[in-house]
């Protein structure tokens, strides 16, 4: 035998009496037994829950007003700082009055004239009117006299409607604001000539306190939102109209609250939308009309409502929401949900779960249906693992075997 496998057959030799007298000592290998897995839990409870739905929109000015001319002229002067304030009744343009002061004058002396003549004609028919008590004049005569007073009364009253009319056309020489609040940039400038009902407005008035914000809704979820109203499981979050919360096109929430005013009757056939319009108190002239907002508003409230974390919900094959229970045997056990909603990181369930049962919300990748469990309260700390054996206690020496 050569020399190298000599010792390597002295080797094998050398491990195998090492292996014998380790078994004649008592060592034995360790049996392998697989701990029951721990999971974190969180016990199933019913709550009160305040729904809200998040809904596109623009804002509207509260009053809008163009202001036109009423009557033809020359602009003599704009009156108003443009983007400025203006209250209603404010003269905002003076056109030239010449020609209307002088109908007017024209119109007054007319009804002068026509006062005058029924003056004569009404002491001319009180005086026929004694005379045909004597027969001193004929009826016909006197039937003539008062038909010419009323005809002198007619052109009376005529000419105070002449005078009006005129009055009011030089009035309309002074445009005026007809309503408050906000005017923008003026169409014309001094010396420009305008129409009466002309097409193109001079200026436009929005009145931007309180402001409009208009939001649309799907048909769907509005016919959904009035099932659950009236079959109780939505109840109106107090007696006073819904409350509105706006988020600004830079994400900052707007700071003050408004109400919700009213639905639209018509459905956009295009869109399959409705149109919800609430009301915003705008002091400091923060919402400018046309501007694009996210509102939130306050469907109601669920009394008796079920929220489980999203963590805690996964979807089998067929997209069914699906969350593992451990059950009175402390056995997992699977549960098909109907997770109606998001309401922040949780789910609204409304079928599936009941109050008392426990989710599984830590440790599903280590279990599944059927297997035993050891359950504890999710964010609690975890059971601390036993002291690794030490070498030597692993390795016992063969004497202390004996």
């Amino acid at each position: 035998m050569q020399t190298g496998q000599r010792i390597h057959f002295v080797s094998i030799v050398s491990f195998l009496a090492a292996a014998l007298t380790l078994t004649a000592c008592g060592g034995q290998a360790p049996s392998q037994q697989m701990p029951t897995p721990e999971v974190s839990v969180i016990v199933v409870k019913q709550e009160r829950v305040a729904l809200t739905m998040e809904l596109p929109g623009r804002t509207s000015p509260y009053l809008i007003a163009e202001v036109r001319p009423q009557v033809s002229g020359i602009i003599q002067k704009r009156l108003f700082t443009e983007g400025g304030y203006v209250q209603a009744g404010q003269v905002l343009y003076q056109i030239d009055p010449s020609t209307y002061r002088a109908a007017f004058d024209s119109a007054m002396a007319g009804l002068s004239r026509a006062e005058a003549n029924l003056t004569t004609i009404r002491l001319k028919e009180g005086r026929y009117k004694e005379l045909i008590a004597i027969n001193a004049v004929s009826r016909q005569e006197y039937d003539d006299m008062v038909a010419a007073l009323k005809q002198a009364e007619a052109d009376v009253a005529g000419n105070k409607a002449a005078v009006e009319a005129t009055r009011i056309n030089l009035a309309y020489t002074s445009v005026k604001a007809p309503i408050s609040g906000r005017i923008g940039k003026s169409s014309v400038t001094d010396g420009a000539l305008v129409t009466a009902s002309q097409p193109s407005s001079l200026a436009v008035i929005q009145q931007l306190d309180p402001m409009y914000v208009d939001v649309t809704q799907s048909s769907a979820d509005l016919l959904r939102l009035k099932n659950d109203m009236a079959t109780g499981k939505l109840k109106k979050d107090g007696a006073n109209q819904a409350r509105v919360k706006l988020v600004l096109e830079n994400s900052a929430p707007y700071p003050q609250a408004g109400t919700l005013k009213f639905s639209d009757v018509t459905v956009d056939q295009s869109t399959g939308s409705v149109t919800l319009r609430s009301l915003f108190p705008n002091r400091q002239n923060i919402l400018l009309p046309g501007m694009y907002v996210r509102a939130i508003v306050e469907e109601g409230a669920i009394e008796k409502a079920i929220l489980i974390p999203q963590q805690a919900v996964t979807r089998d094959p067929q997209g069914n929401a699906v969350a593992m229970v451990v059950d009175s045997s402390e056995k997992v056990a699977p549960r098909v949900l109907k997770a109606e909603r998001a309401i922040g990181d949780k789910w609204l369930v409304g079928e599936g779960l009941k109050p008392g049962d426990r989710v599984i919300m830590e440790g599903l990748m280590k279990v599944r249906p059927g297997m035993p469990v050891k359950a504890v309260l999710f964010g609690t700390a975890p059971a601390a693992a036993p002291a690794a054996a030490t070498h030597s206690e692993k390795t016992k020496s063969p004497g202390a075997a004996k």
